[in-house]
């Protein structure tokens, strides 16, 4: 019987996308998005049984986290920031990835981020070694929603 496998030409080209950001209402384009990740951390205990010595884990909740690289010359986030000092109320965000290579068959795919909520930012950069300057930030979410998924299989498969 024959093994399929992806073809190099349904692998999602990590360029072919667009991020946006709703704040205060407003849809900004990231136009300056250099990289973009986000992670569910399951959260697990132990749970032992009388009977076995197996330890198995059994998940009791989930912490959603992200990060992103941006160039720096985005003034948006450090907006974000400045109105936490100035009000005392940190501002939510919400954020928007599609994944868009039309070279492959597996479609796009769109993921909305709520609530989201700085955790680290740096305000200000200097730096005489390098020629384009970065921000590494880092946010919370307290929810996501799929709002486009790709496909299950790309349509195109190898086989051997």
């Amino acid at each position: 019987m024959a093994n399929s496998f992806l073809l190099e030409r349904d692998a999602v080209n990590g360029k072919a996308g667009r991020g946006f950001a709703t704040i205060d209402g407003r849809n900004v384009e990231m136009f300056g998005f250099k990289k973009f990740r986000t992670d569910v951390d399951f959260q697990e205990e132990n749970f032992t049984v009388v009977g076995t010595n197996l330890v198995q884990k059994k998940t009791t909740g989930a912490l959603l986290t992200g990060s992103m690289t941006i160039y720096y010359g985005t003034p948006e986030f450090a907006r974000l920031a400045e109105a936490y000092f100035k009000t005392g109320r940190i501002p939510y965000f919400t954020m928007q990835i599609t994944n868009d290579d039309p070279a492959t068959t597996v479609g796009r795919q769109t993921i909305a981020f709520y609530n989201c909520k700085l955790q680290k930012l740096p305000l200000s950069i200097l730096d005489a070694d390098v020629t384009t300057l970065t921000l590494d930030i880092t946010f919370s979410f307290t929810s996501f929603e799929i709002l486009s998924a790709f496909k299950n299989q790309p349509t195109q498969l190898g086989s051997n």
